[in-house]
């Protein structure tokens, strides 16, 4: 459901939140901040990209010069092979399932009331 600029991913024990582009497709997303709150106000974050948009990233790079070009980090990055939301929450799912959420994503602390 979206809450003004975020693509929020309701699931049992946890919330998937998305920061998709403005004019960006859901079934679309191939680049995405996003974060995973556990019920009990845990956070962990991270960026996901798609095989092809790494690939595109680094062709860009690579063009412009940069050293990015040969070779990608991302400190927090997660990278899945299908673009897409839904296709990402099966994903985070997955993660959260066999426990390696916690090792995969960067832990971010918890939740505040502002």
């Amino acid at each position: 459901m979206w809450d003004g600029p975020f693509y929020r991913v309701g699931r049992d024990g946890y919330e998937i939140c998305f920061v998709p582009g403005a004019d960006e497709e859901l079934d679309e997303v191939c680049n995405v901040d996003m974060w995973v709150t556990r019920d009990d106000g845990d956070r962990w974050s991270g960026t996901v990209f798609t095989l092809d948009e790494v690939h595109r990233l680094m062709d860009h790079h690579r063009q412009t010069g940069e050293p990015e070009g040969d070779y990608w980090w991302c400190w927090d990055g997660l990278i899945v092979r299908d673009a897409g939301v839904s296709s990402i929450v099966k994903v985070i799912d997955g993660l959260v399932a066999t426990g390696e959420l916690e090792t995969v994503l960067r832990h971010i602390g918890p939740a505040e009331d502002v």
